[in-house]
């Protein structure tokens, strides 16, 4: 057997039991019900880039929320992100590092092991009694981060070729995906550089609240809990980022106001165009498609192969 045959096999070795998938370009392995203790099981998709099985080399690893809806339109209800065909387009362009992407399937616990457990502690009582009752019960985040940094982040670096520090560790998702990709960077800055969050939902809720006083009080009440949390949670610049996006229409028109109060909080921190970004796309809306088709921007920012410590200065 020939070396470049000989990589293949070793590298197919430590997943051999796992359900694979093969999707253009890359390769795709989805585990299937991981036993955790500090989360519901759930499947785990993992993509490995173009050139993965032929050589030795090491990659910086992206942690992605609502694995199922990433790679496969097959396992999407409302449409797949398209992760791959991004990565492989801007890898041979040179704009990105090549990674090892993992898809984190949610389950029907998902709202609740997304929203952030400090913001519904510093919600006053009557916000924090309607947002539990909504979502099916506490907050169980800071189980769920603990799951990626102590359950799933070990399980991916010793069964896959990865760099495994800080630096080369990202996390990114979408609506609440986004909100849980900005918590595990505040509370576990010592495993995570860097969060993209796209349309992150920060309202909690829009339904039952009508135009006019009654949404304007719910929003003031909140926006104070978000950046009081976000103000005393964020680890300090220089050493991490943070991307966010929004569009302006469906569900993401009602987020301009929160957006703009924490773009604030950030800058107030210390945050600047090297470790923090914030952009609007007209017209966009709050669904899978959209998100896929400005995905390149979050992508080359979180994985861009220009040095970090140049990019915080350029």
């Amino acid at each position: 057997m020939n070396r470049r045959g000989l990589l293949a096999l070793m590298a197919a070795l430590p997943f051999a039991n796992a359900a694979q998938a093969q999707i253009a370009g890359g390769r795709l392995v989805v585990h299937d019900d991981l036993t955790l203790v500090h989360a519901a099981p759930r499947k785990i998709s993992v993509w490995l880039p173009p050139g993965y099985e032929a050589s030795d080399q090491a990659y910086p690893v992206l942690y992605m929320h609502d694995g199922q809806n990433l790679f496969d339109a097959a396992t999407a209800n409302f449409g797949e992100w398209g992760v791959d065909e991004h990565l492989q387009r801007l890898i041979a362009n040179g704009q990105v590092r090549a990674p090892i992407v993992v898809g984190v399937w949610n389950t029907d616990l998902r709202l609740r092991e997304y929203v952030p457990a400090d913001l519904i502690a510093a919600l006053p009582d009557d916000m924090r009694a309607d947002v539990q009752a909504i979502y099916g019960g506490a907050p169980l985040s800071d189980g769920y981060v603990r799951f990626l940094a102590e359950e799933l982040k070990p399980f991916i670096d010793r069964t896959y070729r990865t760099l495994p520090d800080r630096d080369d560790t990202t996390v990114s998702g979408s609506s609440m995906g986004g909100l849980i990709s900005m918590y595990a960077v505040m509370k576990r800055p010592d495993v995570f550089s860097a969060a993209a969050c796209l349309s992150t939902h920060w309202p909690l809720k829009v339904e039952g609240l009508q135009a006019g006083a009654q949404l304007d009080a719910w929003r003031e009440r909140l926006v104070a809990a978000w950046t009081g949390v976000i103000e005393r949670g964020l680890p300090a610049p220089g050493s991490h980022r943070f991307y966010f996006d929004r569009g302006d229409e469906t569900l993401d028109q009602f987020y301009a106001a929160f957006q703009g109060q924490v773009d604030q909080t950030f800058r107030r921190r210390g945050y600047g165009p090297g470790d923090f970004r914030s952009l609007v796309f007209p017209g966009a809306q709050h669904n899978e498609a959209s998100w896929n088709s400005r995905l390149d921007v979050p992508l080359t920012f979180l994985l861009s192969p220009v040095p970090q410590e140049e990019a915080r200065h350029a």
